[in-house]
C-alpha cells in the first residue's frame, strides 16, 4: 500500500512539473505578443482582435491601408462587412 502511496506522489509531483512548465511558456508567449504589439511588429486583426506578424499572407488592402489577418475566415467576415457598407452606402 505504502508503494502506491509513494509511486501516486511522484506521478503526481511530475504532473505538477509538467504543467507549471507549460504555464510558464504559455506566459512567456504572451508576453512576447505584447512586446511585438507594443514595437509595431504586430497587429490586431480588425475581425477577432488576434495579434498577428504585420507582414503576415493573409491580407486585404483597402485604400492605403493594408489590414492583416489571422485567418481566412477572419478575411471574408470582413470583406462581407466591407461588401455590406458599400452597397449600403451606394443605396444612399
Amino acid at each position: 500500500m505504502l508503494k502506491f502511496l509513494v509511486i501516486g506522489v511522484a506521478l503526481f509531483l511530475v504532473y505538477k512539473l509538467f504543467m507549471g512548465d507549460k504555464a510558464k511558456r504559455e506566459m512567456d508567449k504572451a508576453k512576447v505578443v505584447k512586446k511585438k504589439a507594443a514595437s509595431g511588429e504586430m497587429i490586431k486583426d480588425p475581425i477577432c482582435g488576434t495579434y498577428v506578424e504585420k507582414d503576415g499572407n493573409i491580407r486585404v488592402k483597402e485604400g492605403d491601408k493594408v489590414h492583416v489577418f489571422c485567418s481566412y475566415e477572419c478575411r471574408d467576415k470582413y470583406l462581407k462587412q466591407l461588401e455590406a457598407t458599400t452597397v449600403n452606402s451606394d443605396d444612399s
